[in-house]
């Protein structure tokens, strides 16, 4: 029995009333790394009126499960009316100044992701136009997951919402720049390009070489950033090596 199942055991051996409590005290807080498997189990077992008790509380773990739990409504196909509801919440947490929370907004989509891939491709592909740069941020983050960018369309959808995010960021005024929100947009796409290219290398390696050119701070921060990453550098030197002419990788 994996972790996960063992905590979705011990949650419904104990009964919602008895979560918050549990969840508090295996929650991994304070300390660097909050307690992921529990998280998502409370997302397997729990329902909306459990959520909506976790999230209304102030202890930023509770409301870590609670907004995973809303990625799992989301993910199990609920009418149009209520997924337009659940979709606004995650869309306010996504600019929480706790960064956990941010975090698990992301989570959430990616689970949702699994469930109805085009769904949130056209979620991220809204959100990357959101004026918010923590929405912007929320919605490469979700979609830059590898499990989720096996089919060419996805890779390709993630390229292109890692582009729009850029551009973005890059007609910002300088005084904006240093704003919290943006600089966590920046922080994402300092390795969420990594994960669109070498998902989608064909499409992916020229709007990547591409960024080159532009004449902008950020901008050449974020390039810097990917190519340090192991699954684009390679990609990078691959294509640097290749004589004049040849194909490129993932264009045959």
């Amino acid at each position: 029995m994996s972790r996960r199942d063992q905590y979705r055991a011990e949650l419904r051996a104990g009964g919602p009333a008895r979560w918050p409590a549990y969840l508090r005290e295996r929650s991994g807080l304070p300390g660097p790394r909050a307690n992921l498997e529990l998280a998502q189990a409370v997302a397997d077992e729990g329902g909306p009126d459990t959520f909506d008790s976790l999230l209304a509380t102030d202890d930023e773990y509770l409301v870590f499960c609670g907004v995973l739990g809303l990625g799992r409504l989301l993910a199990d196909g609920p009418p149009a009316r209520t997924r337009t509801r659940i979709e606004a919440r995650l869309h306010e947490h996504a600019t929480d100044p706790r960064w956990r929370v941010r975090e698990a907004v992301a989570l959430a989509l990616q689970r949702l992701g699994d469930a109805d891939l085009p769904r949130l491709l056209d979620l991220g592909t809204a959100w990357v136009g959101d004026p918010h740069p923590l929405v912007r941020r929320a919605a490469v983050a979700a979609v830059c997951e590898p499990r989720l960018l096996t089919a060419a369309e996805a890779a390709a959808r993630a390229v292109a919402l890692c582009g729009r995010a850029t551009a973005g960021l890059a007609a910002l005024p300088a005084d904006k720049r240093r704003d919290d929100d943006v600089r966590a947009l920046r922080q994402a796409l300092g390795y969420c390009w990594s994960v669109a290219v070498a998902a989608d290398p064909a499409g992916g390696l020229p709007a990547f070489r591409a960024l080159a050119a532009v004449d902008d701070g950020d901008v050449a921060w974020i390039v810097r950033e990917n190519g340090r990453k192991k699954r684009l550098a390679r990609l990078l030197v691959s294509a640097a090596a290749r004589p004049a002419g040849a194909a490129r990788p993932g264009s045959d």
